[in-house]
């Protein structure tokens, strides 16, 4: 079981949701927090001095008083039609995270939402009764508007859930998590809406994926500098102390734990080759340079997690509400920017060493990594499928951030393009899947046709997992079934778990 503690919401514990744990439950003291605040807002409704959010429309409407006796109305109104939402639905891991960043940051006290509001998000995410959240629709500020709405229109029993990978409307998913139809009451419904959980839940799981890239890298390169008879020397750990970037000091430590002990590296020590190509000898730099990237953003997506980024923020000690901008996820598109460029460099590095390994000329092997050339391509066409995707991801790199399209009649005239920054984010992820799978097929190949010199005993079962789902290649073959069959260990992460320990990327508890 996850307790809640709001404002206290850490990494681990957001992986395990996101991982299929819906057994949350909030800290008994945060119950008192968000009463407190819904009663702030029931004392500013009940003044009728004019509140955004509270009792006056929104946006440019913003200046239009709205009577006591429609509040209600209101509320309701504001969530069915910022219900617009299109595309395809967000995935379910990624809507649990987005249950749990809603509870996380209503629970705060600061939105003005009643405890029933949390009680059901909660009951919501324990029930496994997932909204379906179209994953387009936002431009990440005035918070995650449509897609947040899709969440909320399923309390007020409109819209479709999914339980168990089945399609249900949301009054079958009320029935299923327990829950009665809600009326939103002054305030719940732009509370609900407003916020950046649906691009920080995206740009989570896009860090999760990197992550797992990051690791699966680290494998697969030392298997291909044990493939192409490359140099251990570069991985000395002299040379990163003297440059003192932390990333690459402990990526070359983990490349020098798993290629230790290596008798092809021992086969070649009295080589005339002086140095190897930078896809080799420059890993450390590049992968603890995209390290160093993903632990920042990381940072980032952790205290968004905990953050109120709801407008107009109640403040229940004084009643004052107070209209900002917290709603505006600049940090969470920065975030998924750079991880989009770790991602895209991971595969960039990985597909130079697909094409290394296939040239005779730099790796020693035979062409294309295949004994019986000419007749057979070997893996001639898989390297072109590893540079289509690397090439892919020079385009989804580009930045979201720096793009704005101005919303709402310029009301929202700068917006930070989150949720897209995001998105694209899992888009390289897969590609770089793929790349990776690629390379393992190609390296693992090499290090068989180095017998009878065996690679180290680290990275033995790399081998061995690999061979025991994809033989040796001998003749020419239908290879994209070996391509799926690796991508889906990458990806599930059964290569990142070969990788020596790099340290986890939460930070120190306060």
């Amino acid at each position: 079981m996850i307790e809640l503690k709001p404002g206290r919401l850490r990494i681990a514990e957001i992986r395990a949701v996101y991982d299929g744990d819906s057994d949350v439950t909030l800290e008994p003291a945060a119950f008192n927090s968000i009463q407190d605040g819904a009663e702030a807002v029931a004392r500013i409704a009940n003044r009728g001095e004019a509140a955004y959010g509270v009792n006056t429309g929104f946006g440019r409407l913003a200046s239009k008083r709205i009577p006591r006796d429609q509040l209600e109305l209101l509320q309701r109104n504001l969530v069915l039609s910022h219900a617009v939402g299109v595309g395809e639905p967000l995935p379910a891991p990624i809507v649990r995270l987005v249950l749990l960043l809603k509870i996380a940051s209503l629970a705060r006290g600061y939105s003005g939402v009643t405890v029933e509001v949390v009680e059901a998000l909660t009951r919501l995410l324990h029930a496994g009764v997932l909204p379906v959240i179209p994953s387009q629709g936002s431009v990440g500020a005035s918070g995650d508007l449509a897609p947040l709405a899709h969440l909320a229109t399923v309390l007020l029993g409109v819209g479709e859930v999914e339980v168990a990978g089945e399609r249900l409307s949301a009054l079958e998913g009320l029935r299923v998590a327990g829950i009665e139809v809600m009326t939103l009451r002054a305030k719940e419904g732009l509370a609900l809406l407003n916020g950046t959980q649906v691009s920080t839940a995206i740009a989570l799981a896009g860090l999760f994926q990197v992550e797992n890239l990051l690791k699966t890298a680290v494998v697969s390169g030392a298997l291909s500098v044990d493939a192409a008879a490359g140099s251990l020397t570069p991985f000395d750990p002299r040379i990163h102390e003297l440059r003192g970037q932390p990333g690459q000091i402990e990526v070359a430590s983990a490349y020098r734990a798993l290629l230790t002990g290596s008798k092809i590296a021992l086969s070649h020590q009295d080589c005339e080759k002086v140095q190897d190509p930078y896809s080799l000898r420059c890993q450390p730099q590049v992968i603890g340079a995209c390290l160093d990237l993903i632990r920042n953003a990381a940072d980032t997506l952790e205290r968004e997690a905990n953050s109120v980024s709801d407008n107009p923020i109640v403040f229940p000690k004084t009643t004052e509400v107070l209209s900002g901008g917290n709603f505006h996820a600049e940090p969470v598109a920065f975030a998924a920017d750079t991880l989009a460029i770790a991602a895209a460099e991971i595969g960039a590095l990985a597909e130079r060493r697909i094409a290394l390994l296939i040239d005779t000329t730099l790796s020693g092997l035979p062409p294309f990594l295949v004994r019986d050339g000419g007749v057979n391509s070997g893996f001639m066409i898989a390297h072109v499928t590893a540079a289509s995707l690397a090439s892919e991801n020079k385009v989804l790199a580009h930045p979201a951030s720096v793009d704005s399209l101005p919303t709402s009649a310029n009301q929202e005239d700068h917006v930070s393009m989150a949720t897209f920054a995001a998105r694209k984010v899992r888009d390289i992820a897969r590609n770089v899947n793929s790349i990776l799978a690629i390379e393992l097929l190609a390296a693992v190949q090499g290090v068989d046709l180095r017998a009878p010199f065996a690679t180290s005993a680290q990275l033995a079962p790399a081998v061995a997992l690999i061979r025991g789902h994809v033989p040796h290649y001998d003749i020419d073959h239908y290879l994209a079934a070996d391509i799926e069959t690796v991508t889906r260990l990458v990806e599930t992460g059964q290569v990142a778990a070969l990788c020596p320990p790099i340290a986890p990327l939460e930070r120190k508890a306060p």
